[in-house]
């Protein structure tokens, strides 16, 4: 009896879990097995071997396998269904059905189609190759995920291969336009290519394409299916019985009429049940072609609100983030003031009372120590003043406040220990707030510069254009810093973030180092400065 912590019963349930989570894998042996009715040889026997030890083995990449076998086993059935329409085949076993020369050949496209589209969906829920793409054209065609509810420029690509397989006949097979099948092949491989281009680069003139190809596409279906039923109020001599084949979509059109005009030009016309099964065919592809038709004329408004949309929920996602960050960064700021307050400035002014107290009982029986505990309690209460003028400066720099952002940020470089340059061009002040920050910003690079960058001297400019306040500080160390493994400048950035600012540093090996600070802001009044 195994036991929830036996180490064997936990590798199966961890194996089992994740083949639950893979298990489009578990189709791949079923379309290795398909094969198995198509060839003699021993490969597809092999084939389905290898295919249930990798989803055995590798759940998560037969997942991935599994929509191209599903593209490859409907593709063969294209092959199949035009091979054994235009020349003698061998009986073979395809899906559900066993085909023949004469036997269930109907039957082969509906399931080569069903293979394509359930390789295509596949592909959207797996995450393989293209998947993405598949996901993003169904999120257009249903209006979700921030996309506009508009004709995916993919749905190029379906319409092309419906017309070419529409006359895959006359060129793969027959050779009626060429004696080899290769220049056939060569050319719709690049009207193919020129598809997927069209998608990329134009896709409004993709779309544009898609719905005008399948319209004209359901139009020549209904247009046999008109003629067919002209054709039954005809006198019979007009008509003649013959047995074609042609292709329309997933119906392969076989044993229909042929009707006589003037000139004996000669309309064949399906006949039987794939004569019914075209019209209806065609009737569904018009009324979505139909449906589709209107989207195009709202094209550059949908995108456009689309484009809005998108925009709206980055910003609302970018200022939940920073309200997030400026939550953090003054609850970090808080308790930063309660610690100091707490060991520094409080922790001397109680020294300074005990001190007092002290004196105050020593004062008649011995003078001396009473006035050397009075002279420790003023030497503390001094240590208090300056812990507490510290602790302001930390919280709000008062030459920020007196004298501006330019004569602040010159505070810091006349108190940096490193040579430092300051140039500065501002017309005006920024918003106090954001003169902080910058300030902050600007004296987190100085201090980065002196401890850890090895450098000798250090550049600072200030300026503002294009609406925003640039800082930007080089020195002339080492390099190879890394934001990401300090907390100093990434404290400074979520406080930037609060005004959407943000911090961008280079720093590659033997130097220079550049930390370049932007912030979105207007000025005001010029301050009255001593320099």
């Amino acid at each position: 009896m195994t036991t929830s912590g036996d180490p064997s019963a936990i590798m199966v349930r961890g194996y089992l879990k994740r083949l639950r989570a893979n298990w489009p894998a578990l189709l791949l042996p079923l379309v290795a097995a398909g094969t198995l009715g198509l060839f003699d040889a021993q490969l597809p026997r092999l084939g389905v071997i290898l295919a249930v030890l990798l989803a055995a083995l590798a759940p998560r990449e037969s997942a991935k396998l599994a929509p191209f076998a599903f593209f490859g086993y409907g593709a063969y059935g294209f092959f199949l269904a035009h091979s054994i329409a235009v020349r003698e085949s061998r009986p073979v076993d395809y899906g559900l059905v066993h085909v023949g020369p004469a036997d269930n050949v109907p039957w082969v496209l509906p399931q080569a189609f069903a293979c394509l589209a359930v390789g295509v969906w596949l592909l959207a829920v797996t995450g393989a190759p293209g998947g993405g793409a598949v996901r993003r054209a169904m999120a257009q065609l249903r209006g979700t995920d921030g996309q506009p509810r508009t004709v995916p420029p993919l749905l190029l690509l379906p319409v092309i291969l419906l017309w070419e397989e529409a006359f895959s006949s006359a060129l793969w097979f027959t050779g009626t336009y060429w004696q080899s099948p290769l220049p056939a092949l060569t050319v719709s491989a690049l009207i193919f290519a020129a598809g997927v281009a069209a998608v990329v680069w134009v896709p409004r003139a993709a779309a544009v394409v898609a719905v005008s190809g399948l319209l004209l596409f359901a139009l020549g279906g209904g247009s046999l299916c008109v003629h067919w039923l002209w054709a039954a109020g005809l006198p019979l001599n007009s008509l003649h019985w013959r047995v074609g084949t042609m292709f329309y979509g997933a119906v392969q059109l076989a044993g229909g009429l042929e009707l006589r005009l003037r000139g004996g030009i000669g309309v064949p016309l399906p006949g039987g049940i794939s004569g019914v099964l075209g019209a209806a065919q065609g009737a569904l592809l018009l009324g979505f072609g139909c449906a589709l038709l209107p989207r195009l004329l709202t094209w550059d408004a949908d995108h456009q609100l689309a484009r809005h949309a998108r925009a709206l929920a980055q910003r609302v996602e970018g200022l939940t983030r920073s309200r997030t960050d400026a939550t953090e960064v003054a609850v970090a700021e808080l308790r930063r003031i309660e610690r100091d307050l707490h060991d520094g400035a409080q922790a001397r002014l109680v020294a300074v009372g005990m001190s007092l107290r002290a004196a105050e009982q020593l004062m008649i029986a011995n003078p001396d120590a009473a006035l050397a505990l009075v002279a420790e309690a003023r030497e503390t209460s001094s240590r208090a003043i300056d812990d507490l003028r510290d602790l302001v400066r930390g919280i709000y720099p008062p030459v920020l406040a007196d004298r501006g952002l330019a004569d602040a940020v010159r505070a810091l470089a006349l108190d940096a220990v490193l040579e430092a340059d300051v140039g500065v061009d501002l017309r005006g002040e920024p918003p106090m707030p954001v003169a902080a920050a910058v300030y902050f910003a600007v004296a987190e690079a100085l201090t980065n510069a002196a401890r850890h960058a090895g450098a000798c001297a250090v550049q600072v400019s200030l300026e503002h254009a294009d609406g925003l306040l640039r800082a930007t500080v080089t020195d002339d160390g080492h390099g190879g810093a890394d934001p990401a493994r300090g907390t100093g400048l990434a404290g400074v950035e979520r406080r930037l973030a609060t005004f959407d600012g943000i911090l961008a540093v280079s720093s590659p090996v033997g130097g220079p180092t550049i930390v370049a600070i932007e912030v979105p802001c207007a000025l005001s009044s010029v301050k009255t400065s001593s320099s």
